[in-house]
């Protein structure tokens, strides 16, 4: 049965009464999301009480700190005697055993080559001691991380020069670099200089204790860098400073078995900082030495031995791991890690055992505090940390 008219015009008015209501609900939405977006684009960019725009993304201006490297230094290493029969036992990586994965990690490490490396050579005649140390050995210092040597010590000529020359080819084949010694006077003085994180480091090596005068480098003449007179040595430094943002001297000096530095070392740390130095660390001792600051810069006189034989002298077998952390503004800043020197291993200190070393250390040291993690300090900022 169909519906009557007024059924019919009923259900009309109430459609059309729906529709009108669905338009003017949509016509509301759509003016209420136009007001709003346009008071969006009156706001944007707008700084907010802080300074920053409300809507765009905040970005952090934080500038970045400034390059740095860092550098680990270690004393007296040698391969001969005991020591060579040792690692001929143990295996020539024996030595780092426990200190290879410190110098892979780092951007440099330097160490005293206290020996010539050849099979050949005139022994020295007039000398205690003599050292020979196999070239079988100079890989193990390459994969153990150790990048540079000095050779400008008492024992890289103990078989003439010969023995020098091949000390230089032996440690070229493996990409070890080295200082204090050349084919010559100028190769001798000559620094090695590397770039990393940015910064150009100069490292330079000379001696002041050379059993004779025929050891000297010279025109045309293989030998080390000699500062009995540190002229060349002045003007080395002098020269590394033009085209590096850090210069290293690694220094050969003092008196055996000796705590405290003798006159000529403070004289000649303190005159290599004055040519431009940054850092000076020393050797030959066979001990650790303190620490003193001059003007700002560093001296570790003496690192003692490191891979090396054992002596009767307990305090020989007492090592570190000096590690300097080094930029081109604010100069280094030095940690150091104990070590024992045991027979041709260096093997890391118990907590107790580093305790009273680091006084030791300290107790040698001018105006030096090292902290229990074993950071130098001057002593009068030694509370700043």
């Amino acid at each position: 049965m169909y519906p009557s008219r007024k059924e019919r015009w009923a259900v009309q008015r109430k459609n059309t009464f729906l529709r009108y209501r669905n338009s003017f609900l949509l016509f509301g939405l759509l003016l209420t999301a136009v007001i709003a977006g346009a008071y969006m684009l009156t706001q944007k960019g707008q700084p907010d009480e802080t300074g920053y725009s409300s809507h765009a993304p905040r970005e952090e201006s934080q500038e970045a700190p400034p390059p740095s490297v860092t550098l680990n230094f270690v004393g007296d290493i040698m391969m001969t005697g005991r020591v060579e029969t040792l690692l001929k036992e143990k295996g020539y990586d024996f030595p780092f055993a426990h200190v290879a994965t410190i110098f892979q990690q780092d951007d440099y490490t330097i160490a005293n080559l206290e020996t010539p490396v050849t099979r050949r050579g005139t022994p020295a005649d007039n000398k205690e001691y003599v050292y020979k140390s196999p070239p079988e050995a100079i890989p193990a210092l390459k994969d153990a991380g150790i990048d540079l040597v000095n050779l400008a010590n008492n024992h890289s000529m103990d078989q003439g020069e010969e023995g020098l020359l091949d000390t230089f080819q032996h440690l070229g084949e493996h990409a070890i670099a080295y200082i204090g010694a050349g084919l010559d006077q100028e190769q001798a003085y000559a620094p090695t200089v590397i770039e990393r994180n940015g910064l150009r480091i100069a490292f330079l090596g000379f001696s002041r204790v050379i059993p004779e005068v025929s050891w000297y480098a010279g025109k045309g003449k293989p030998g080390v860098a000699a500062t009995y007179d540190p002229a060349l040595a002045v003007a080395a430094i002098g020269k590394a400073k033009e085209k590096a943002d850090l210069v290293v001297v690694i220094a050969h000096w003092g008196k055996e078995k000796t705590d405290a530095p003798v006159d000529h070392q403070q004289q000649l740390a303190r005159t290599y900082i004055d040519a431009g130095a940054d850092l000076v660390v020393g050797g030959h001792p066979h001990v650790l030495q303190g620490f003193e600051q001059y003007k700002g810069k560093w001296i570790a006189y003496s690192l003692g031995n490191f891979i090396f034989t054992r002596s009767q002298t307990a305090k020989t077998w007492e090592t570190m791991i000096l590690q300097a952390t080094c930029g081109k503004a604010d100069g280094c800043q030095l940690q150091m890690f104990p070590y024992h020197a045991e027979l041709g291993q260096a093997v890391p200190m118990n907590e107790e055992n580093g305790t009273l070393l680091r006084e030791r250390i300290e107790s040698l040291s001018v105006d030096v505090v090292i902290d229990e993690e074993g950071h130098v300090l001057p002593s009068s900022t030694s509370d700043q940390r």
